[in-house]
């Protein structure tokens, strides 16, 4: 086995004087290399040791490993499902030795049937290459710690693992199905959430999430359209049916960037909840149902950054390449049509509008409702200077973008307006409403010149009008007055 460096850093002792604060002891050292640190998830590997159709596992995350090379692989529960389970764990143990890499372990609702869990992580503590552990006793269930992964070239810690057990079956008579992430494992979240943005001086550190169990908001992705990926267990998602709160909590404590499930077998979608990734792995293993190729969810994060991609990698290869926190994919990326920049030259800064005075209660009314009153420059998609209430606005500008790329435009406004660029409508935020809808649109640009229109309309109590842009290279941002040109 291959046997890695013991490294006792500093950082976390003075970490783990923290109250209720509980990271791994393992002697393993995860840390960022040339600013990247790459997580293999494995899911749902159904291990059933003395089946022939789990002969194939070990081969298969095998050369999926070979491929990614990761610094660490997590694996998200129901691993070992079937008797002797003493075996089937010491399998995983062999084959994670054969690719060298340090790995970490969440239950699932079935791992506990076969052998409890505390059973479980006695025999993974005496592998050097396990880095996870039992976790505070306290708690509900077994095997909720976290990971620190330090910085390239100090011993600050950069980013955080929280693994947690998301439990097996509802424990509340009134309530029938899977069970929930617990509070006194929420309040321990939030506790180590807030020691860590105290030791990052007040910043919250860029954190990944993993356990088994979807929360209840994974069928909200599944129900709309921001969801990429196979969703093919339909509405069948196997969450619980209360609520526990977990992604309000982290919400509020702003480190979680991702949470990361198995449990479904035919679901390995990735989408967003309020700028929370929530993202199902692939099935990892032969005697678990679904007709899915095996293989691992990678995930990829960047030092220093609130970002990561992530993608689906098979013993085939890589498919539904996904970049967080923009949600540009690479097919975005391949098969959009770019639209070609304007061969014109702009010196002048600045927007060229149209202002109207009339009743105006959707954007069917535009402009006929009412009157033209003026036109002119401004330096920028401003409001200043209309009327109290009842008007419209139509912007027209260059956007000058700084390179090839597919761009999101967000559009807040009170009440309608919509977003054009080169005359194709990008962004539909035309209904009549407060200042609390947030409407978004994707958009293929090549590098220079786009022309850009904003059509605007207030019928009546308060008016709002905010555009804010992004790529996977640029930070979501408002739309800055030196993007904006007016033709010569």
């Amino acid at each position: 086995m291959k046997k890695l460096a013991i490294i006792i850093l500093a950082a976390l002792c003075v970490c783990s004087c923290a109250s209720n604060h509980t990271p791994t002891d393992s002697a393993v050292e995860l840390r960022f290399k040339d600013g990247k640190f790459k997580i293999a998830q494995f899911t749902d590997i159904h291990l059933n040791p003395e089946d022939p159709k789990s002969g194939p596992v070990a081969d298969t995350l095998l050369a999926v490993l070979e491929r990614e090379r990761p610094n660490l692989v997590v694996m998200t529960g129901d691993i070992v499902t079937h008797r002797p389970a003493e075996k089937g764990w010491r399998y995983i143990m062999d084959m994670m030795a054969k690719a060298g890499i340090p790995y970490a372990v969440t239950m699932g609702n079935h791992d506990p049937e076969n052998m409890e869990r505390d059973s479980i992580y006695n025999i993974l503590a005496a592998d050097p290459l396990f880095v996870g552990e039992k976790g505070p006793e306290e708690l509900q269930g077994c095997g909720n710690y976290i990971l620190p992964i330090m910085a390239s070239d100090t011993d600050k810690v950069s980013a955080l693992i929280y693994c947690m057990d998301s439990g097996d079956y509802s424990d509340v008579e009134a309530v029938k199905g899977y069970a929930w992430i617990k509070q006194n494992q929420i309040e321990w979240y939030r506790n180590n959430s807030k020691h860590y943005t105290a030791q990052n001086g007040g910043e919250p550190l860029p954190a990944l999430a993993f356990f088994h169990i979807a929360t209840p908001e994974f069928r909200d992705i599944n129900e709309n359209t921001n969801m990429y990926g196979c969703n093919k267990e339909g509405s069948g998602v196997g969450a619980p049916e209360v609520n526990s709160g977990f992604l309000l909590s982290c919400l509020e404590m702003g480190d979680v960037m991702g949470m990361f499930v198995g449990h479904d077998h035919n679901n390995d979608y990735i989408g967003q909840a309020h700028g929370i990734a929530l993202a199902y792995g692939r099935v990892s293993g032969f005697n678990a149902y679904g007709d899915m190729p095996r293989g691992a969810r990678i995930i990829e994060l960047t030092e220093g950054k609130r970002t990561f991609d992530t993608w689906i990698s098979t013993p085939a290869g890589v498919e539904l390449t996904y970049y967080y926190p923009t949600g540009i994919t690479l097919n975005d990326l391949n098969n959009s049509k770019y639209l070609p920049a304007r061969d014109i030259s702009a010196s002048k800064q600045g927007v060229n509008y149209i202002y109207y005075e009339g009743t105006y209660k959707n954007m069917k009314d535009f402009p006929q409702a009412g009157k033209k009153v003026k036109e002119g420059t401004k330096t920028c998609f401003s409001l200043e200077g209309a009327a109290e209430d009842h008007f419209a606005y139509d912007f027209n500008a260059l956007i000058n973008i700084p390179e090839k790329d597919v761009y999101i435009f967000h559009l807040t406004c009170d009440d309608g307006a919509q977003l054009y660029i080169d005359g194709e409508l990008v962004v539909d935020n035309g209904e009549a409403h407060s200042a609390d809808k947030v409407a978004s649109g994707k958009v293929a640009l090549e590098k220079g010149l786009h022309d850009i229109r904003v059509v605007y309309y207030e019928n009546y109590m308060g008016e709002v009008l905010n555009i804010e842009i992004e790529s996977r290279n640029m930070a979501r941002q408002s739309l800055a007055d030196n993007m904006l040109f007016i033709a010569e």
